[in-house]
């Protein structure tokens, strides 16, 4: 008899199931809100270059006559082809010639500009601090963001590979306990990182703890869960997901400062670090008798009262599923994270080919999955072969093309 089984026995979903099903789907809400961060925190505002005539209360109290902020940033920086101020030129000296309402374009078009020496103006209407604004990561720099977010991917996919084996190795329990403490204290570092490569480096540790969480949680909740309740139990899980992205987008609305963004989707993993402590280990211990599988009384004696077994008694049930038979489970699902991550890591840095051509990422994100297809037709697994549609038909689908396609494998 199976675990699954046994656990079919003794009720699908009872008050352990729930409760665990509580203290591992919070904590995946949390590292939704944790992926997706940097879409508020490092947004990028409406900027301009800074221009002493606007932004130094001196230099603007020496101009004579009374000319409006309007006029002022027209002479002082000039128009981007959206016909609004350029974000990262202005000119090297005020073009009191625009303020002439015959002028045209070519007025100031060849006018000497230069970039943004001394910084940028900041539209803080929306957002009051960013990433983006607390390092300036626009103009010259502005491919360090997608470069940050490409970095916090990287962590996920090494983290993917490292957690998945140190899951077999050392258990589930203790990787994911380790997790919730890297991502709480990793988090909360980024939140007061001095500069941008320490900000990335702490970033991408919270990744790495992210996937591990992911990976972790999902066995725990399948190995714990009969058969008959592990439908809904993922799907509760998958809406933990679905809900940690509407409760991001609510918490950004009300906290506009990135650090406390962080803050606030970082500290609460202290509270899964202490509570999952309680977590059940995922496999039972087999070193007591099972009292699920007393041998029966002998015959002719008084059998006694059967007691129902509960949650507790299956941890010291000794079923035939060895642990051979989940050996491996965490390492090959952190290559398969390995490979989703490996696409979501170029994603951001193929956006930065929009600079030379707005086509080019369009051309990319659409060539690539055509290829991918095509590649598929040659999998020697199913070439020339019928692919099942039903169960059914994997019931019935005759051992000789199973044959053909190991042999063609080789």
């Amino acid at each position: 008899m199976a675990f699954p089984e046994l656990l079919d026995q003794v009720g699908g979903m009872g008050r352990f199931q729930i409760l665990q099903l509580m203290a591992l789907v919070v904590p995946i809400v949390l590292l939704t809100m944790q992926n997706m961060a940097e879409n508020f925190s490092a947004a990028v505002p409406s900027h301009r270059c800074w221009v002493p005539l606007l932004d130094n209360g001196t230099s603007q109290a020496g101009v004579t006559g009374a000319l409006s902020p309007q006029a002022l940033l027209a002479v002082s920086v000039p128009r981007g082809p959206n016909q609004q101020p350029h974000q990262c030129l202005r000119f090297r000296q005020p073009q009191w010639q625009l303020l002439d309402p015959n002028a045209t374009a070519t007025n100031w078009s060849e006018a000497a500009t230069e970039p943004c020496v001394d910084g940028w103006v900041y539209d803080r209407s929306s957002f009051t601090s960013t990433t983006v604004t607390k390092w300036d990561l626009v103009c010259d720099s502005q491919f360090l963001k997608p470069a940050s977010q490409s970095i916090y991917l990287a962590g996920v996919l090494v983290g993917a590979a490292v957690c998945g084996h140190a899951a077999d190795r050392f258990g589930r329990k203790r990787v994911l306990t380790w997790n919730y403490l890297q991502t709480a204290v990793s988090g909360t570092v980024a939140a007061f990182a001095p500069t941008f490569p320490l900000y990335c480096l702490f970033r991408f540790l919270v990744a790495f703890a992210v996937a591990g969480i992911m990976m972790n949680s999902g066995s725990l909740l399948m190995e714990w869960t009969s058969a008959r309740a592990r439908p809904w139990v993922m799907t509760l899980n998958s809406v933990g997901f679905s809900f940690g992205q509407m409760l991001m987008a609510a918490l950004a609305y009300g906290v506009r400062d990135w650090s406390l963004l962080q803050l606030a989707i970082s500290v609460p993993f202290i509270l899964s670090f202490v509570y999952s402590w309680w977590v059940p280990h995922p496999l039972p211990s087999w070193k007591r008798p099972c009292p699920l599988l007393r041998r029966p009384p002998p015959r002719g004696s008084q059998p006694a009262s059967p007691t129902p077994p509960s949650a507790a008694d299956l941890k010291l049930c000794p079923t035939p599923a060895s642990a051979s038979h989940l050996r491996g489970r965490m390492t090959a699902v952190g290559l398969g994270q390995m490979a989703a991550r490996g696409g979501a890591i170029l994603g951001p840095l193929v956006l930065l080919l929009g600079i030379y051509a707005p086509s080019l990422p369009l051309l990319v994100h659409g060539t690539v999955p055509l290829l991918s297809g095509l590649a598929a037709l040659l999998l020697p697994e199913t070439q020339n072969l019928p692919l099942p549609d039903t169960i059914h038909d994997i019931q019935n689908q005759p051992q000789e093309a199973g044959l053909e396609a190991f042999r063609l494998s080789y």
